[in-house]
């Protein structure tokens, strides 16, 4: 997401911010939030809000401390009023509706981030979006290599022969450099995967080079490891000289911040936000 569109989404989010002065506390209203979670109808929102408040109670949180359902009025035909009915919700409460979304939405990603940091400071919740989008690069490669794996081996090549395939993916796509070549250049250490240091973009180039291999494998039913090597060596190949006329090669890109550090930063900020979120008044 890019910076203006980012800020011009936060905006949105500021200016239905609620506060109650007395309490101390922000809050939000659900009919004021659902459109800015993607949600068009109000009955699949207040779906989405029974099912955080399930969250709520199974982590043994009060709900009523976080979402309370109120009555408003809004306008009909010929200047009237109708009753309906919507939510006060908590910063707690709307994480929890974020956190039943799709991530891979950007909205939804965005809310994540935005209910998940405290001060809700531009570079903060840039910072939390970028991490989102790495973690999520990083499953993708995950499971993309489990099927790989899977693949291989259901056609003739063991666990080595799986890690050599691997390796000259890697120096295929390093351009010449092994893949502990490329764990001594970003300072990794030798029991840690080279993935989990590598930028996002590195983290997708291999996501795709092994996507396609896992394609063509199943494709034209490639057996044996001299066979699904050439492939993915090719695929690899084909990746690089890609981002090659972008001007990009991946061996000098520099690493990132270890992910499970990041992992580790990001739990850690989840549990400070219900403390951090007040509760609402049982008057409002």
């Amino acid at each position: 997401m890019d910076k203006t569109k980012l800020t011009f989404i936060k905006s949105k989010y500021d200016s239905i911010l609620q506060n109650n002065d007395d309490y101390g506390i922000e809050f939000w209203y659900a009919r004021d939030l659902m459109p800015l979670l993607g949600y068009e109808r109000w009955e699949n929102f207040d779906k989405a809000i029974l099912r955080a408040m399930d969250s709520c109670q199974t982590s043994g949180i009060d709900t009523f401390d976080h979402f309370r359902e109120v009555t408003k009025l809004i306008q009909i035909a010929k200047g009237g009023q109708r009753p309906v009915k919507d939510y006060m919700l908590t910063r707690y409460a709307c994480y929890l509706i974020a956190q039943n979304g799709d991530p891979k939405k950007e909205e939804i990603a965005f809310a994540q981030s935005y209910f998940a940091v405290q001060t809700r400071k531009q570079e903060i919740i840039e910072e939390r979006l970028s991490f989102i989008e790495r973690t999520a690069a990083r499953d993708r490669l995950k499971e993309s290599e489990k099927r790989l794996s899977q693949n291989i081996y259901e056609r003739g090549v063991d666990d080595a022969g799986f890690g050599r395939i691997r390796s000259k993916g890697d120096y295929a796509l390093f351009g010449g450099n092994t893949t502990q070549e490329m764990k001594q250049r970003l300072g990794v250490k030798e029991n840690r995967p080279l993935a989990d240091f590598l930028p996002t973009l590195t983290i997708a180039a291999k996501n795709l080079a092994t996507e396609m291999t896992n394609y063509n494998v199943e494709e034209k039913d490639l057996r044996g490891e001299f066979s699904i090597t050439e492939e993915h060596v090719q695929n690899n190949s084909s990746v690089r000289d890609m981002l090659g006329r972008r001007g990009i090669k991946p061996e000098e890109l520099p690493a990132s911040e270890d992910i499970k550090k990041l992992e580790r930063r990001v739990k850690s900020q989840d549990k400070k936000i219900v403390s951090n979120s007040g509760k609402l008044p049982d008057n409002p």
